[in-house]
């Protein structure tokens, strides 16, 4: 039973089968550059996570992974994406992550935007909040696209890979979305 659908896409549970396309992709150092892990995903802690994800409860507080797939081809996992449900089930943070491949085609808008319809409501949340590395330029459009409103900027806030980043802030209210 799918989360959310799209006309393209749809947001389902992880299956254990997900798990080389997941390790495939989130070890493409290109889709790992502004992202939390560093490549590559061995394939055996891939199926790991992909067991964790799939067992995981999307209703309770905590990180919950969501998996992308073709409407089309409903076993061909394209990206993920996390959500982190606070501890007052009221409010989220979103991350996403796509399959390079399918990068440019408006697949990660579409989950986005299906996620942010889910979350709002049939979780009823109030607020769904998002950051991303400043230089990852595509993700904040992406974000301001589907309605995000920029916040604020945490200026060398992240040390990451070696190095310390900006942080861009996002919000999103359930009264503005759509």
């Amino acid at each position: 039973m799918p989360f959310a659908e799209t006309q393209r896409l749809v947001i389902r549970r992880f299956r254990a089968e997900d798990a080389p396309a997941f390790a495939a992709y989130r070890s493409d150092p290109d889709v790992a550059r502004y992202q939390s892990w560093i490549p590559p995903l061995p394939p055996g802690r891939a199926a790991e996570l992909v067991g964790e994800f799939a067992s995981g409860d999307p209703t309770v507080a905590g990180w919950y992974q969501y998996a992308i797939a073709l409407r089309e081809a409903p076993d061909v996992l394209i990206g993920d994406v996390g959500v982190l449900l606070h501890q007052n089930l009221m409010q989220a943070e979103i991350g996403f992550s796509l399959n390079r491949r399918y990068q440019g085609h408006g697949y990660a808008t579409e989950a986005v935007r299906a996620m942010l319809e889910y979350l709002f409501t049939e979780l009823k949340l109030r607020r769904v909040s998002a950051e991303c590395d400043a230089r990852n330029t595509a993700s904040a459009r992406l974000l301001e696209r589907v309605g995000f409103q920029r916040e604020g900027l945490r200026r060398q806030h992240t040390w990451a890979k070696g190095e310390w980043t900006d942080d861009v802030l996002f919000g999103l209210l359930a009264a503005e979305f759509r």
